[in-house]
């Protein structure tokens, strides 16, 4: 939280700014900016010059005291009232969340003095306009998602208006003014006025008058002007209250029974109050921000007067545009997504039973509920936040409660503010975080401030001016006076002391607890398989993480199969992607937590002592002698609940009665006082007749029971199971409310592997890593803690607290009757089995425990690896020696019985249970567009040259090109050339082909003269590998990969032994060091932020599509329409049973959707928002067949990607090892001798995708149609198969067969037209500069100087793109020598080649210098700025991103994450923000001044030096990789002054001169940071000699 200081002499500003920067939010900061410059220029220079003292601040901050007329009333000791109404209380929907979705551009303007003038709310709008570029903008272009401004009230205004009414000026302090949206029809209005008007005058308000607000209709949108209410402004009078918070108090109450009274009313929906206040008011549309001022023409009158103005752009991905989602909000400008608010409604609903205050004097019931699913996320923390401010908390302190900090690793707060980790503690037992990444700006017309989230992924920075005004668009200097002064109020460490008790760790068991025949006969009754205990549990104790895999999910899913699965196989994990950023688990666990309080939750209204009466747990996965030390807290009275259900009269119904019984024991517990529910299914020995209930199961129907009587804040619920193994398995527990589980069985399998004769001889014989029995079970539990952090991660949630109960999960293959009962409020699109049917599978599993048929182990069903008597493999070798004989005999005959075998397997997907039929006649196969046509249309996947080798990535990329489809690079670049750029071997045709080889390509054969072996689509994912200048401006599209169909919401990884040198130069890194991508949340966090990545690939590539490669899960559609608004000319969506070189099993199991539904949904909601002709939709997973593109053109698709197959097809034999090098065939190995063994050649795959497309031909024949084109988003097209599964046949297919309509064009329309452009920008002036035009084609030397504004983005991007396309990334001999003055905007320097020597005088906003591979870059204030230059931020956040050369120079400071994914970039910085050099693999960076947190997490090459003057700097490292050292190496030494020096020469920097002048005594205050890869170099090695000469003797004597 911060405060604005007030104004100080220069010094004390200059001190102040030291705390480093957090993210600068480009639209905020520059339209902030904007409005400043504007009215300071017209005050005059002096104005201007003391207005340009830039602070900084961490990450998170609340701006204070802005209008303090009155102070907050004191909280009053709450008093203990009956509660005396009974509410059923009904979990949240995911699908109504999933309707409103959004993200967007906030900031304000304030009067320190507390001064209203006209000109706040001017410099706000004008502010509002420059985040243009920022919002979304509907179908029609013009219709804005949504912008608004609110202000006090401006009362000079509003008495004029009285006065022409001949009405009496306003009471200014018991007046509230209403801001009301109505019903458009006249009469509809005039009953919700009269409703309106009832309300009030039964509260015994006097309502003065209705105004109507004037606006002008002609800047409105087509499609908002459709659904624009009538808008009007009501005055009442509120004479029965005298203080100010009652007043509000008593609004509050009569909005909230105003809503109720009209929830009956045909136009409850259409009424709306946008505000009801004596303080504050909100002017909010579907506009674009440019033209909210011109809409409401109060706006522009000058009457209109207030201290302050938040405003805000909405970028939304709402399916249905509203205007009251507009913002701001009653109370906040919301930035972000909250990640967890499925959880968040669900405990808010719960504890509305147990809301009670004094100051709502018994009203508690009438102003439910207090969330609503079907508003936004914003909307709802709105409403949360509005209740805890009108139930006397400070804003301050409402925000702390709801959006906490990650206090438990910020050194700074545990130190110097201890009493705030004390209030944070205390809080984080009563209310779950609101969980994702916001920046939140809020006014209560007192105060007026800003949060972030805990993870500063939605940044803010600031101005202040020295007249007193206050310019906030992100950084905000953090004042932790506000959290002092709200967590001093209350002895909140004293009653943590007092009343909390903490579960001390219980060692683990040193012996078994069963026999070897007991244990397997409990693994057999709860479902375990020998992958599970092999693969997994033993897995995770040998080595303490989870077990990788490959090649991606190709079984059917659970309710398809005609296996057994345990009940969590029927869930899949949902995962942030575009809207909300994955978090990294791996480098940024720091604002991660796994802590879970135990017991009752208090009343969150009150605050006492009796709050902190609870167990805290480090962890949720609990041991034997955890559990126990739970089970004798006295405090809790735990109550042990077994679950077992009894058969002896039947199956049928016996499941569902005693669920049904337990929740009623559960209900009856809690009423009894107990604060602890532990479900067990532990047991002696298992019963045949009385088996367990699916623990997943008991645990979500008694915790939905628990919601819906009211009771859930009153206990927490433990899982003691045997039937818990997996990271997913504790995550779905979790994920439906339990707080903790004891995996005993699991614990008791990692005893026996660890006392097994088999492994006490492998570790024995040293083939197995030698671990204790007790070391075997921590290894075990720490691969679960491991695993839970990454699926939290993966949907951006940090807090486990947050996770529990939020049900962030999709069904596959539950019935309503199940879903209802336990899992209420997921989402479970296709149905599926009845609690019978559900009871019958479970006994399925335990009767195997009880047969004698059954052998004396496991069984193997197969699900992850293919044997024969499995699991059904969708990718098994018959298939595959099938499909080898087909293309290589290039016979019809052996690709129809290749087409049989298909047709023949068991039902897989989804697809298989439909059928195409027509009403056609038959057409001559000769009338259907020809196959070179449709194979156009064929893609292949994102494979990356590190994956798989280079034989099989340029093969397919020849065969792709051969055919005029389109074959994708993946994530790791492609080599241009083998030396030199003159030689690009893989990008120019063949012209020395004989008898099938190529000198140019001597390791491939089956070659043709004119092939290419370069990549259509070159793909660009979080970890920039091997993404240049050129690698860009040589592509036809260019895909950005969000998520991945194998694991969604994580990054990709190449294990170390894939990084061969060949790979290590073609990615910038080191050999043989593990690469990691991690999510992409490094410069997209946020649906702004990949519009701004596309604007950034168009612009330095104007010919190539973009395309955006989303995977399956509900709410696709939503996203797709915000990507598709940011100009995206592609949307590819992928199914979960995509491939993947490397991925932990789990993420390749439990995650994603299939894509028939993602499909059909994209399809759907684009041509519902119409926005279905701007994009191209292209879909993968699982395609093998010409069928299975007939399919996926019928549900909307129009291109097509083959990913396995196509590797199949070149000659993969899919041994499933790709993660281990080991591919027997050199498909996806980078061992020399194996890729020797390559069979395939690009005729191979030719052949296939041409059976493909003749397959395709003859079923348009069959069905009477003539192209592809006819057929596609034709689902009336498609009919439910008659199949008979085992499992149920209560499987629905309606959603897959909705018919949403057709688009305006046909798909070859869509796919033919132009390239979305950028519009006109900057870069476009430069090149047409003839002199310019001229140095770029002859290679000569020039100096330019343009102006700059915030609006011109990824400027001197195009330039570099027409300087690589024409020479390359090396071969430009001229030089540009280009200054520029002014403020940047985003990306600013992008992609430079060398020869680019660029200077801004002024300040840049986020990814300076992106992906740059050469050239200059430098970034200098302007001078007389009235601030120290070393103490200003001047460049925004992600700086020098995955930059592959080049230098840059920042006088100044920069934001987080600096020199992120670095290559080989070069640096000097005068301070940076938190995660400075992160994920380096090469290159150097200097940095001269204070850094944030999380220095060097994940570097792997390069080198950083930072200036400790304060020695301050060690515990900010991440020191899991790097060592800290002085510079003690020549070489070091010399590097780092010749940084230094050409960095004051370029810069002027008087700090690098002061250091230079005193270099002696500065040299031993820099550290270096050396990761394991560089310690033998000369800069980092002050023996480098030495061990040079001993490695050369070692060589020598070897020979």
């Amino acid at each position: 939280m911060a405060t604005v200081p007030r104004a100080a002499p220069r010094p004390a500003v200059a001190a102040a700014a030291r705390p480093p920067l957090l993210r600068a939010t480009p639209p905020l900061l520059l339209a902030g900016r904007a409005a400043a410059a504007r009215r300071l220029r017209a005050r005059g220079p002096s104005s201007l010059a003391a207005a340009r003292r830039n602070l900084a601040l961490p990450a998170r901050a609340v701006l204070g005291g802005i209008a303090r007329r009155e102070r907050p009333d004191a909280p009053q000791k709450p008093v203990q009232e009956e509660f005396l109404f009974f509410f059923f209380y009904q979990a949240t929907d995911l699908n109504d969340i999933l309707s409103e979705r959004g993200a967007c551009g906030v900031g304000f303007v304030a009067n320190l003095r507390n001064v209203p003038s006209f000109n706040i709310v001017r410099d706000a709008l004008m502010a509002l306009g420059c985040m243009e570029h920022r919002g979304g903008c509907g179908a029609d272009n013009d219709s804005g998602d949504g912008s608004g401004l609110m202000s006090g009230i401006p009362w000079d205004l509003f008495d004029d208006w009285a006065n022409k009414q001949g009405l009496a000026p306003f009471d200014r302090r018991n007046t509230g003014v209403g801001m009301v949206f109505l019903p458009k029809d006249e009469k509809s209005m005039a009953e919700a006025k009269a409703v309106t008007e009832k309300v009030f005058k039964d509260e015994g308000l006097e309502v003065f008058g209705w105004r109507g607000v004037p606006f002008n209709v002609a800047v409105v949108g087509r499609n908002a002007k459709e659904t624009m209410p009538n808008i009007e402004q009501v005055f009442v009078k509120v004479a029965k209250e005298d203080n100010a918070d009652d007043i509000e108090r008593e609004l509050y109450i009569s909005r909230k029974l105003i809503e109720r009274a009209a929830k009956s009313e045909s136009w409850s929906d259409e009424l709306y109050f946008c505000s009801l206040s004596s303080r504050t008011i909100v002017y909010k549309g579907m506009l674009r921000s440019e033209v909210l001022g011109q809409f409401y023409l109060d706006l522009q009158n000058e009457l209109y007067k207030s201290p302050f103005a938040i405003y805000h752009r909405r970028y939304s991905t709402n399916t249905n545009p509203r205007w009251p989602l507009a913002q701001p909000m009653r109370l906040l400008g919301h930035n972000g997504e909250i990640n967890t608010i499925q959880g968040n409604l669900n405990w808010m609903r719960s504890r509305e039973a147990t809301l009670q205050s004094p100051v709502w004097r018994g009203r508690e019931p009438e102003i439910r509920p207090f969330g609503d699913p079907k508003a936004s996320d914003s909307a709802n923390l709105d409403s949360t936040a509005e209740l805890l401010l009108r139930s006397g908390r400070s804003p301050a302190e409402a925000l702390m409660i709801l959006v906490p900090e990650a206090y438990k690793n910020h050194p700074t707060l545990s130190i110097k503010y201890p009493e705030a980790v004390d209030f944070y503690d205390y809080y984080k037992g009563q209310m779950e975080a609101w969980d994702g990444p916001a920046l939140l700006l809020f006014s209560d017309g007192k105060t007026v401030g800003a949060t972030l989230d805990r993870n500063g992924l939605r940044p803010a920075r600031y101005w202040r001016t020295s007249d007193d005004f206050v310019y906030v668009a992100s950084e905000v200097l953090e004042n932790t006076e506000v959290k002092k002064n709200v967590a001093s109020a209350y002895p909140y460490g004293t009653w943590l002391q007092e009343r909390t008790r903490y579960i001390k760790p219980v060692n683990f068991l040193s012996s078994t607890i069963m026999d070897n025949e007991t244990v397997l006969r409990h693994q057999q009754a709860f479902g375990y398989s020998s992958e599970d205990v092999q693969l997994v549990i033993e897995s995770m104790a040998s080595q303490g993480k989870e077990p990788t895999f490959c090649m991606g999910d190709d079984i059917p899913l659970a309710v398809l199969s005609q296996k057994p699965h345990l009940l969590y196989d029927y869930f899949k994990q949902r995962f942030a992607q575009v809207t909300n950023p994955a978090i990294d688990p791996l480098r940024e666990g720091l604002v991660m937590s796994l802590e879970v309080n135990i017991g009752k939750r208090g009343n969150i209204l009150e605050v006492g002592p009796e709050n902190a009466d609870q167990v805290a747990l480090s962890s949720p996965v609990l041991n034997e002698g955890e559990l126990e030390s739970l089970l004798k807290d006295p405090t809790l009275k735990p109550k042990v609940l077994s679950t077992y259900f009894d058969i002896r009269k039947g199956l049928d119904g016996s499941l569902d009665k005693t669920i049904k019984a337990l929740c009623e024991e559960a209900d009856a517990a809690v009423r009894s006082g107990s604060q602890l529910l532990v479900l067990s299914d532990r047991s002696e020995e298992p019963e045949p007749t009385r088996p367990a209930i699916p623990i997943l199961l008991a645990v979500g129907a008694i915790h939905q029971h628990l919601i819906q009587n009211g009771l859930r804040m009153s206990a927490s619920i433990v899982a003691d199971t045997a039937q818990c193994f997996s990271t997913h398995h504790f995550a779905c527990l979790i994920g439906y409310g339990a707080s903790a589980v004891c995996p005993y069985l699991a614990l008791e399998t990692c005893r026996q592997w660890r006392l097994s004769n088999k492994t006490v001889n492998l570790m024995r014989n040293g083939k197995m890593p030698t671990v204790t029995i007790e070391q075997a079970q921590r290894n075990f539990i720490k691969a679960v803690k491991s695993g839970l952090l990454k699926i939290l991660s993966k949907m951006g949630i940090s807090l486990l607290s947050s996770y529990c109960g939020a049900q962030i999960f999709e069904i596959y293959g539950l019935g309503r009757e199940v879903v209802d009962l336990a899992f209420c409020g997921s989402v479970s699109k296709i149905g599926g089995l009845t609690l019978d049917e559900l009871g019958r599978e479970t006994l399925s599993f335990w009767v195997k425990a009880f047969s004698e048929d059954t052998a004396k182990r496991l069984e193997n069903f197969g699900f992850i690896q293919s044997r024969p008597g499995g699991e059904y493999h969708a990718n098994n070798p018959e298939m595959s020696k099938l499909l080898h004989k087909a293309i290589r005999e290039k016979r019809d005959n052996a690709y129809t019985v290749y087409q049989q075998h298909l047709a023949s397997r068991p039902v897989n997907v989804l697809r298989d249970l439909l059928e195409l039929k027509s009403d056609r006649a038959p057409i001559p196969i000769g009338k259907v567009e020809p196959a070179t046509s449709i194979v156009e249309r064929f893609c292949t996947g994102g494979m990356s040259l590190g994956a798989i080798s280079r034989e099989t990535h340029e093969a397919i990329a020849i065969a792709m090109n051969r055919i005029g489809g389109k074959s994708n690079s993946g994530e790791g670049g492609e080599l241009l050339m083998d030396f030199i750029w003159q030689d690009p071997v893989r990008w120019n045709p063949l012209t020395d082909v004989v008898d099938g080889y190529s000198p140019t390509l001597p390791h491939l054969k089956g070659l043709q003269n004119g092939d290419t072996a370069t990549s259509a689509i070159k793909q660009v994912a979080s970890g920039r590998f091997g993404v240049t200048p050129t690698f860009l401006v040589n592509a036809q599209q260019i895909e950005i990969k969000i998520a991945q169909g194998a694991k969604p919401g994580e990054g990709g990884q190449l294990p170390g032994k894939k990084v061969s040198a060949y790979i290590a130069r073609l990615r910038n890194s080191k050999p043989g060091v593990p690469l990691i991508s991690p999510p992409p949340h490094h410069d997209i966090y946020s649906i702004e932020d990949l519009a701004q990545l596309i604007y950034d690939l168009h612009q330095i590539n104007p010919k190539a599509k973009v395309s955006v490669k989303l995977v399956a899960e509900a709410g696709i559609g939503t996203v797709a329409s915000g990507v598709s608004k940011g100009n995206a000319d592609i949307i590819q969506i992928s199914g979960h049973d995509g491939g993947t070189g490397a991925s932990p099993i789990s993420s390749i199991k439990h995650a994603g959707g299939p894509w028939e539904l993602g499909l059909t949904e994209t399809n759907q909601t684009l041509i519902q928002n119409g926005l279905r002709e701007r994009v191209v939709l292209r879909v993968d997973g699982g395609f093998r067949s010409g069928q299975d593109v007939l399919m996926a053109a019928a549900m909307g698709a129009d291109e097509y990607g083959f990913g396995s197959v196509a590797m199949i097809a070149t000659g993969c034999v899919m041994a499933r090892i790709c993660h281990t090098n080991n591919c027997p065939v050199g498909v996806a190995s980078q061992r020399e001798e194996l890729r020797a063994r390559f069979p395939g050649v690009p005729g191979d795959l030719v052949n296939y995708f041409l059976f493909v497309a003749e397959e395709v031909r003859a079923a348009l024949a069959q069905l009477g149609f003539e192209k592809l084109d006819d057929i596609i988003g034709r689902t009336d097209l498609l009919k439910p198969k008659h199949v008979s599964l085992v499992k149920t046949q209560h499987i629905n297919l309606g959603y897959l067969l909705e018919n949403a309509g057709l688009p305006k064009w046909s798909s070859s329309q869509i796919r033919s037209q132009d390239v979305h452009t950028n519009g006109p920008v900057l870069d476009e002036t430069i090149l047409a500069d003839p002199e310019i035009a001229d140095a770029i084609e002859n290679e000569k030397e020039v100096s330019k100087t343009f102006q700059i504004h915030n609006v011109d983005r990824a400027v001197c991007g195009r330039v570099a793109g027409v300087i690589a396309k024409k020479y390359g990334d090396r071969g430009f001999a001229g030089q540009l020598n280009v200054t520029f003055t002014g403020s940047a905007g985003q990306s600013f320097g992008c992609f430079l080649t060398p020869g680019m020597n660029v200077r801004l005088v002024g300040e840049a906003n986020d990814y300076v210098g992106k992906g740059m591979a050469g050239g200059e870059l430098v970034v200098v204030p302007v001078e007389n700025t009235g601030f120290v230059p070393e103490d200003a931020t001047i460049v925004g956040n992600t700086c020098l991103y995955g930059a592959t050369g080049g230098q840059v120079f920042v006088r100044g400071k920069a934001g987080e994450r600096f020199a992120v994914r670095n290559s080989l970039g070069q640096a000097v910085v005068e301070g940076t923000g938190d995660h400075c050099c992160e994920y380096m693999t090469g290159g150097c960076v200097v940095v001269l001044g204070k850094v944030g947190r999380n220095v060097a997490a994940g570097m792997t090459g390069g080198l950083a030096y930072i200036l400790d003057e304060d020695d301050t700097l060690t515990p900010k490292v991440n020191k899991e990789i790097v060592k800290m050292q002085r510079v003690n190496a020549p070489a070091g030494q010399m590097q780092l002054k010749s940084l230094i020096e050409a960095y004051v020469e370029k810069t002027g920097s008087e700090k690098g001169a002061t250091i230079l002048r005193e270099w002696e005594a500065y040299l031993p205050l820099f550290w270096q940071l050396v990761p394991p890869s560089e310690e033998d170099s000369p800069e980092a090695c002050a023996e480098f000699e030495r061990v040079l000469a001993k490695q050369a003797t070692t060589q020598l004597s070897a020979k």
